[in-house]
Protein backbone atom coordinates (compact mmCIF):
# COMPACT_ATOMS: atom_id res chain seq x y z
CA UNK A 1 0.00 0.00 0.00
CA UNK A 2 2.66 2.27 0.67
CA UNK A 3 4.29 1.31 -2.58
CA UNK A 4 0.68 2.58 -4.11
CA UNK A 5 0.77 5.72 -2.41
CA UNK A 6 4.15 6.53 -3.53
CA UNK A 7 3.38 6.07 -6.90
CA UNK A 8 0.40 7.73 -7.21
CA UNK A 9 2.11 10.51 -5.63
CA UNK A 10 4.78 10.47 -8.26
CA UNK A 11 2.59 10.84 -10.99
CA UNK A 12 0.66 13.63 -9.41
CA UNK A 13 4.28 15.07 -9.81
CA UNK A 14 4.33 14.19 -13.09
CA UNK A 15 0.98 15.97 -13.59
CA UNK A 16 2.27 19.48 -12.40
CA UNK A 17 5.33 19.04 -14.32
CA UNK A 18 3.47 19.13 -17.76
CA UNK A 19 2.68 22.83 -16.76
CA UNK A 20 6.06 24.14 -15.96
CA UNK A 21 9.20 24.31 -17.60
CA UNK A 22 11.61 21.51 -17.87
CA UNK A 23 13.90 22.17 -14.99
CA UNK A 24 11.63 23.46 -12.38
CA UNK A 25 12.20 22.24 -9.28
CA UNK A 26 9.39 21.88 -5.94
CA UNK A 27 11.03 25.40 -5.10
CA UNK A 28 9.30 26.64 -8.12
CA UNK A 29 6.05 24.25 -8.62
CA UNK A 30 5.26 25.28 -4.93
CA UNK A 31 5.30 28.78 -5.25
CA UNK A 32 3.20 28.30 -8.56
CA UNK A 33 0.52 27.01 -7.00
CA UNK A 34 0.41 27.28 -3.49
CA UNK A 35 2.15 30.95 -3.15
CA UNK A 36 5.22 32.13 -0.85
CA UNK A 37 4.08 30.02 1.90
CA UNK A 38 3.79 26.79 -0.11
CA UNK A 39 7.47 27.61 -1.04
CA UNK A 40 8.71 27.44 2.51
CA UNK A 41 7.63 24.84 3.39
CA UNK A 42 8.41 22.93 0.44
CA UNK A 43 12.12 24.66 0.93
CA UNK A 44 12.12 23.29 4.66
CA UNK A 45 10.84 19.90 3.78
CA UNK A 46 13.56 19.33 0.93
CA UNK A 47 16.51 20.35 2.70
CA UNK A 48 15.37 19.11 6.29
CA UNK A 49 15.33 15.53 4.89
CA UNK A 50 18.02 15.56 2.15
CA UNK A 51 20.76 17.15 4.35
CA UNK A 52 19.54 15.17 7.12
CA UNK A 53 20.04 12.01 4.42
CA UNK A 54 23.41 13.11 2.86
CA UNK A 55 24.67 13.40 6.27
CA UNK A 56 24.13 10.14 7.54
CA UNK A 57 25.20 8.54 3.95
CA UNK A 58 28.44 10.68 4.39
CA UNK A 59 28.74 9.53 8.25
CA UNK A 60 27.84 6.00 7.61
CA UNK A 61 29.68 5.88 4.39
CA UNK A 62 32.53 7.27 5.34
CA UNK A 63 33.11 4.63 8.01
CA UNK A 64 32.56 1.98 5.73
CA UNK A 65 34.52 3.72 3.14
CA UNK A 66 37.72 3.83 5.96
CA UNK A 67 37.09 0.62 7.40
CA UNK A 68 37.83 -0.78 3.96
CA UNK A 69 41.02 1.78 3.10
CA UNK A 70 42.41 0.54 6.93
CA UNK A 71 41.88 -3.50 5.65
CA UNK A 72 42.66 -2.93 2.45
CA UNK A 73 45.87 -1.01 2.29
CA UNK A 74 47.17 -1.49 6.18
CA UNK A 75 46.30 1.71 7.29
CA UNK A 76 45.19 3.63 9.99
CA UNK A 77 42.98 6.54 9.22
CA UNK A 78 40.20 8.43 11.19
CA UNK A 79 36.70 7.84 9.63
CA UNK A 80 36.36 11.36 8.88
CA UNK A 81 39.29 10.86 6.44
CA UNK A 82 36.75 8.71 5.12
CA UNK A 83 33.52 10.70 4.76
CA UNK A 84 35.66 13.47 2.84
CA UNK A 85 36.66 11.12 0.40
CA UNK A 86 33.30 9.79 -0.38
CA UNK A 87 31.73 13.24 -0.30
CA UNK A 88 34.03 14.69 -2.41
CA UNK A 89 33.44 11.81 -5.03
CA UNK A 90 29.78 11.50 -4.72
CA UNK A 91 30.07 15.18 -5.21
CA UNK A 92 32.31 15.70 -8.13
CA UNK A 93 30.06 12.74 -10.01
CA UNK A 94 27.35 14.79 -9.25
CA UNK A 95 28.79 18.42 -10.34
CA UNK A 96 30.24 16.53 -13.72
CA UNK A 97 25.90 16.10 -14.85
CA UNK A 98 22.95 14.37 -14.48
CA UNK A 99 24.05 11.89 -17.67
CA UNK A 100 27.21 11.47 -15.43
CA UNK A 101 25.42 10.05 -12.49
CA UNK A 102 22.62 8.15 -14.67
CA UNK A 103 25.56 6.24 -16.47
CA UNK A 104 27.33 4.99 -12.60
CA UNK A 105 24.13 4.84 -11.39
CA UNK A 106 23.21 2.25 -14.11
CA UNK A 107 26.03 0.48 -13.51
CA UNK A 108 26.63 0.25 -9.71
CA UNK A 109 22.35 -0.89 -9.90
CA UNK A 110 23.58 -3.38 -12.18
CA UNK A 111 26.17 -5.10 -10.18
CA UNK A 112 23.55 -5.01 -7.26
CA UNK A 113 21.17 -6.91 -9.01
CA UNK A 114 24.19 -9.27 -10.04
CA UNK A 115 25.07 -9.68 -5.58
CA UNK A 116 21.51 -10.11 -5.08
CA UNK A 117 20.61 -12.97 -7.09
CA UNK A 118 23.70 -14.51 -6.32
CA UNK A 119 22.62 -13.91 -2.22
CA UNK A 120 19.12 -15.56 -3.44
CA UNK A 121 20.98 -18.99 -4.64
CA UNK A 122 23.39 -18.97 -1.46
CA UNK A 123 20.68 -18.65 1.26
CA UNK A 124 17.18 -20.06 -0.67
CA UNK A 125 17.96 -23.57 0.87
CA UNK A 126 17.70 -22.04 4.21
CA UNK A 127 14.24 -20.19 4.31
CA UNK A 128 11.51 -22.07 6.32
CA UNK A 129 8.09 -21.03 5.21
CA UNK A 130 7.00 -21.39 9.44
CA UNK A 131 9.24 -18.36 9.94
CA UNK A 132 7.14 -16.40 7.18
CA UNK A 133 4.07 -17.14 9.25
CA UNK A 134 5.17 -15.47 12.53
CA UNK A 135 3.78 -12.15 13.77
CA UNK A 136 6.10 -10.51 15.54
CA UNK A 137 7.08 -11.03 19.09
CA UNK A 138 6.52 -7.52 20.35
CA UNK A 139 2.94 -5.42 19.69
CA UNK A 140 2.87 -2.83 17.56
CA UNK A 141 5.47 -3.40 15.47
CA UNK A 142 3.39 -3.79 12.13
CA UNK A 143 2.20 -0.58 12.74
CA UNK A 144 6.07 1.23 13.41
CA UNK A 145 7.22 -0.35 10.17
CA UNK A 146 4.87 1.31 8.19
CA UNK A 147 6.91 5.19 8.11
CA UNK A 148 10.09 3.34 7.89
CA UNK A 149 8.86 1.10 4.71
CA UNK A 150 7.16 4.53 3.56
CA UNK A 151 9.90 5.76 4.00
CA UNK A 152 11.88 3.69 1.62
CA UNK A 153 10.19 4.20 -1.65
CA UNK A 154 10.88 7.79 -1.31
CA UNK A 155 12.40 9.33 -4.54
CA UNK A 156 10.19 12.35 -5.12
CA UNK A 157 12.75 14.70 -4.28
CA UNK A 158 14.79 13.25 -7.71
CA UNK A 159 11.54 13.93 -9.76
CA UNK A 160 12.74 16.85 -11.24
CA UNK A 161 16.13 16.20 -11.83
CA UNK A 162 14.67 13.28 -13.86
CA UNK A 163 12.22 15.28 -15.91
CA UNK A 164 15.13 17.70 -16.40
CA UNK A 165 17.05 14.80 -17.86
CA UNK A 166 14.06 12.90 -19.87
CA UNK A 167 12.07 15.75 -20.90
CA UNK A 168 8.60 16.91 -20.65
CA UNK A 169 7.58 13.39 -22.23
CA UNK A 170 4.85 12.25 -20.10
CA UNK A 171 4.31 8.86 -21.28
CA UNK A 172 7.89 8.26 -21.20
CA UNK A 173 8.19 9.58 -18.05
CA UNK A 174 5.18 7.76 -16.39
CA UNK A 175 6.69 4.59 -17.81
CA UNK A 176 9.86 5.27 -15.83
CA UNK A 177 8.02 6.45 -12.51
CA UNK A 178 6.56 3.56 -12.57
CA UNK A 179 9.26 1.33 -13.54
CA UNK A 180 11.53 2.66 -11.02
CA UNK A 181 9.17 2.47 -8.51
CA UNK A 182 8.41 -1.08 -9.13
CA UNK A 183 11.89 -2.80 -9.21
CA UNK A 184 12.78 -1.60 -5.53
CA UNK A 185 9.16 -2.87 -4.37
CA UNK A 186 10.35 -6.85 -6.26
CA UNK A 187 13.76 -6.51 -4.52
CA UNK A 188 12.19 -5.31 -1.22
CA UNK A 189 9.47 -8.88 -1.74
CA UNK A 190 12.38 -11.09 -2.51
CA UNK A 191 14.74 -10.15 0.41
CA UNK A 192 12.27 -10.15 3.27
CA UNK A 193 11.59 -13.42 1.65
CA UNK A 194 15.12 -14.35 2.40
CA UNK A 195 15.96 -12.57 5.34
CA UNK A 196 12.72 -13.04 7.64
CA UNK A 197 12.51 -17.06 6.20
CA UNK A 198 15.68 -17.76 7.46
CA UNK A 199 15.52 -17.17 11.47
CA UNK A 200 12.55 -16.46 13.66
CA UNK A 201 11.80 -13.27 15.32
CA UNK A 202 13.27 -14.07 18.66
CA UNK A 203 16.26 -14.33 16.57
CA UNK A 204 15.79 -11.46 14.19
CA UNK A 205 15.28 -9.45 17.46
CA UNK A 206 18.99 -10.28 18.62
CA UNK A 207 20.58 -9.54 15.17
CA UNK A 208 21.03 -5.69 16.04
CA UNK A 209 21.83 -3.30 13.25
CA UNK A 210 23.87 -4.72 9.90
CA UNK A 211 26.95 -6.16 11.17
CA UNK A 212 24.19 -8.29 13.52
CA UNK A 213 22.56 -9.55 10.68
CA UNK A 214 25.32 -10.24 8.30
CA UNK A 215 26.60 -12.62 11.13
CA UNK A 216 23.36 -14.78 12.20
CA UNK A 217 23.14 -15.11 7.93
CA UNK A 218 26.36 -16.12 7.46
CA UNK A 219 26.31 -18.72 10.37
CA UNK A 220 23.14 -19.80 9.37
CA UNK A 221 24.58 -20.32 6.16
CA UNK A 222 27.98 -21.35 7.07
CA UNK A 223 29.51 -19.40 4.19
CA UNK A 224 31.41 -16.58 4.90
CA UNK A 225 30.69 -15.53 1.32
CA UNK A 226 27.46 -14.75 2.42
CA UNK A 227 29.10 -11.91 4.87
CA UNK A 228 31.34 -10.38 1.78
CA UNK A 229 28.21 -10.18 -0.62
CA UNK A 230 25.80 -8.71 1.76
CA UNK A 231 28.01 -6.23 3.25
CA UNK A 232 28.90 -5.54 -0.87
CA UNK A 233 25.02 -4.86 -1.63
CA UNK A 234 24.75 -2.69 1.56
CA UNK A 235 27.71 -0.63 0.19
CA UNK A 236 26.28 -0.47 -3.57
CA UNK A 237 22.55 0.22 -2.08
CA UNK A 238 24.50 3.84 -0.12
CA UNK A 239 25.96 4.49 -2.83
CA UNK A 240 23.19 4.85 -5.40
CA UNK A 241 21.21 6.29 -2.91
CA UNK A 242 23.48 8.62 -2.47
CA UNK A 243 23.61 9.69 -5.92
CA UNK A 244 20.00 9.75 -5.66
CA UNK A 245 19.62 11.92 -3.05
CA UNK A 246 22.33 13.90 -3.79
CA UNK A 247 21.43 14.66 -7.06
CA UNK A 248 18.06 16.21 -6.03
CA UNK A 249 19.10 18.44 -3.72
CA UNK A 250 21.93 19.58 -6.03
CA UNK A 251 18.97 20.73 -8.77
CA UNK A 252 16.97 21.84 -5.83
CA UNK A 253 19.35 24.39 -4.99
CA UNK A 254 20.34 25.61 -8.65
CA UNK A 255 17.31 26.20 -9.20
CA UNK A 256 16.55 28.00 -6.03
CA UNK A 257 19.57 30.23 -6.29
CA UNK A 258 18.92 30.14 -10.65
CA UNK A 259 22.22 28.87 -10.57
CA UNK A 260 23.60 28.25 -14.31
CA UNK A 261 24.64 25.50 -16.03
CA UNK A 262 28.69 26.62 -16.13
CA UNK A 263 31.34 24.94 -14.62
CA UNK A 264 31.67 27.67 -12.04
CA UNK A 265 27.99 27.91 -11.15
CA UNK A 266 27.78 23.67 -10.92
CA UNK A 267 30.83 23.97 -8.40
CA UNK A 268 29.31 27.00 -6.48
CA UNK A 269 25.77 24.83 -6.42
CA UNK A 270 27.75 21.68 -5.12
CA UNK A 271 29.41 23.68 -2.24
CA UNK A 272 26.19 24.53 -1.11
CA UNK A 273 24.78 20.70 -1.00
CA UNK A 274 27.29 19.08 0.37
CA UNK A 275 29.56 21.26 2.29
CA UNK A 276 26.70 21.39 4.85
CA UNK A 277 25.68 17.85 5.37
CA UNK A 278 29.69 16.99 5.47
CA UNK A 279 30.38 19.84 8.06
CA UNK A 280 27.57 17.95 10.34
CA UNK A 281 29.05 14.55 9.46
CA UNK A 282 32.54 15.36 10.61
CA UNK A 283 32.00 17.56 13.87
CA UNK A 284 28.22 16.37 15.13
CA UNK A 285 26.74 13.60 13.19
CA UNK A 286 24.69 13.08 16.04
CA UNK A 287 22.50 16.41 14.91
CA UNK A 288 21.49 14.78 12.08
CA UNK A 289 21.07 11.10 12.40
CA UNK A 290 18.87 11.92 15.31
CA UNK A 291 16.73 14.28 12.59
CA UNK A 292 16.38 11.07 10.91
CA UNK A 293 14.38 9.99 13.22
CA UNK A 294 11.67 12.69 11.58
CA UNK A 295 12.20 11.44 7.97
CA UNK A 296 8.83 10.28 7.52
CA UNK A 297 7.48 13.61 8.41
CA UNK A 298 8.85 15.37 6.21
CA UNK A 299 8.45 12.83 3.54
CA UNK A 300 4.79 13.40 4.17
CA UNK A 301 5.20 16.64 3.69
CA UNK A 302 7.20 16.69 0.52
CA UNK A 303 5.68 13.86 -1.04
CA UNK A 304 2.23 13.34 -0.42
CA UNK A 305 0.30 16.63 1.14
CA UNK A 306 2.27 18.92 -1.27
CA UNK A 307 1.55 17.48 -4.45
CA UNK A 308 -1.79 16.67 -3.37
CA UNK A 309 -2.44 20.36 -2.49
CA UNK A 310 -0.79 21.24 -5.71
CA UNK A 311 -2.61 19.29 -8.21
CA UNK A 312 -5.87 19.97 -6.29
CA UNK A 313 -5.03 23.43 -7.12
CA UNK A 314 -4.07 22.85 -10.83
CA UNK A 315 -7.22 21.23 -11.37
CA UNK A 316 -9.39 24.04 -10.17
CA UNK A 317 -7.62 26.67 -12.31
CA UNK A 318 -8.20 27.07 -16.18
CA UNK A 319 -5.88 25.08 -17.63
CA UNK A 320 -6.88 21.21 -17.29
CA UNK A 321 -5.89 20.17 -20.92
CA UNK A 322 -3.14 17.21 -20.60
CA UNK A 323 -2.35 14.45 -18.60
CA UNK A 324 -4.20 13.97 -15.44
CA UNK A 325 -4.05 10.84 -12.83
CA UNK A 326 -6.97 8.51 -12.61
CA UNK A 327 -8.93 9.28 -8.72
CA UNK A 328 -9.87 12.75 -9.05
CA UNK A 329 -10.69 14.26 -5.95
CA UNK A 330 -11.43 11.12 -3.97
CA UNK A 331 -7.90 9.63 -4.81
CA UNK A 332 -6.48 13.23 -3.39
CA UNK A 333 -8.31 12.93 -0.26
CA UNK A 334 -7.29 9.25 -0.07
CA UNK A 335 -3.48 10.19 -0.52
CA UNK A 336 -3.82 12.63 2.33
CA UNK A 337 -5.75 10.47 4.75
CA UNK A 338 -2.65 8.10 4.12
CA UNK A 339 -0.19 10.38 4.93
CA UNK A 340 -1.94 11.51 8.38
CA UNK A 341 -2.16 7.80 8.91
CA UNK A 342 2.15 7.70 8.53
CA UNK A 343 2.89 10.95 11.06
CA UNK A 344 0.08 9.80 13.27
CA UNK A 345 2.25 6.08 13.20
CA UNK A 346 5.34 8.28 13.53
CA UNK A 347 4.02 10.14 16.57
CA UNK A 348 3.11 6.75 18.25
CA UNK A 349 6.92 5.96 17.87
CA UNK A 350 8.05 9.01 19.65
CA UNK A 351 5.51 9.28 22.03
CA UNK A 352 6.47 5.72 23.09
CA UNK A 353 3.54 4.35 22.71
CA UNK A 354 4.89 1.37 20.04
CA UNK A 355 8.49 0.44 19.83
CA UNK A 356 10.30 2.63 17.68
CA UNK A 357 12.46 1.35 14.91
CA UNK A 358 14.75 2.09 11.58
Amino acid sequence: STWALMTYTALLMLELHQHADRDATLNTLAKSWLGKRGQYLANFSVMFLFYALCAAYIAGGGAQLQEKINTGFNLTIAPQVGSLILAIVIGTVVTLGTSKVDKLNRVLFSVKIVVLASLFYMLTPYVHGQHLLEMPIEQGLILSAIPVVFTSFGFHGSIPSIVKYVGLDIKTLRRVMITGAALPLVIYIFWQLISQGMMSQAELLTSTGLPGFVASIANIANNSAVATAVNLFADLALATSFLGVSLGLFDFFADAFKKGDGNKDRIKTALITFIPPLGFALFYPQGFIMALGYAAIALVILAVFLPVAMVYKQRGSSDKNGYAVRGGNIGLAVAALCGVLIIGAQGLQMAGLIPAIG
